[in-house]
């Protein structure tokens, strides 16, 4: 008899495992679908407002990739940009043509929509924001037919800084 309930517990046990084993691989599964896919299926619908000059072409072209890209982009144009990078934190050596904003994060520059879906998949502690520092060509909106190698830097509030990504040879 007793090996019976036994046999009958360890049964239960198993089933009971393995229904939560199967959950855990289906949650981490869907999790970890590649940023390229949610963005080229315009399913990410991450909202993000640019700041930029009212004479710039590349951050026009900036914002026309993150759309196309899937994110709900907002454009304000400003002359006033210096006033919004000392506003959000963001370190002269940081500093690019247009400031842009998902909630609290700030993207400086010509940042990848794939590289701020990956940020935003994992974030890091105190990060400020996401970075391409100055005006690199081969970047989303400076397309000039030259590909520079280039670093995305994650800065942080205490000032110390980071390559979060980093563009060679693409």
């Amino acid at each position: 008899m007793k090996t019976k309930k036994l046999a009958l517990y360890t049964g239960v046990a198993a089933i009971v495992i393995g229904a939560g084993a199967t959950t855990l691989a289906i949650q981490a599964d869907e999790s970890a679908q590649p940023s390229v896919a949610l963005a080229e299926s315009g399913e990410t619908g991450q909202a993000i407002t640019i700041y930029k000059s009212p004479n710039c072409g590349c951050c026009q072209s900036w914002a026309e990739h993150l759309a196309a890209n899937g994110f709900e982009t907002r454009i304000v144009e400003t002359d006033s940009l210096n006033d919004i990078k000392q506003e959000y934190d963001v370190p002269r050596d940081m500093a690019s043509c247009h400031t842009a904003l998902i909630g609290d994060l700030v993207i400086e520059g010509h940042v990848p929509a794939n590289d701020i879906l990956a940020y935003l998949e994992d974030p890091q502690f105190d990060t400020v924001g996401l970075s391409v520092p100055g005006m690199s060509h081969g970047t989303p909106g400076m397309d000039t037919g030259r590909k520079d190698d280039y670093q995305v830097i994650a800065f942080k509030a205490n000032g110390k800084q980071g390559v979060f990504r980093e563009h060679k040879d693409y």
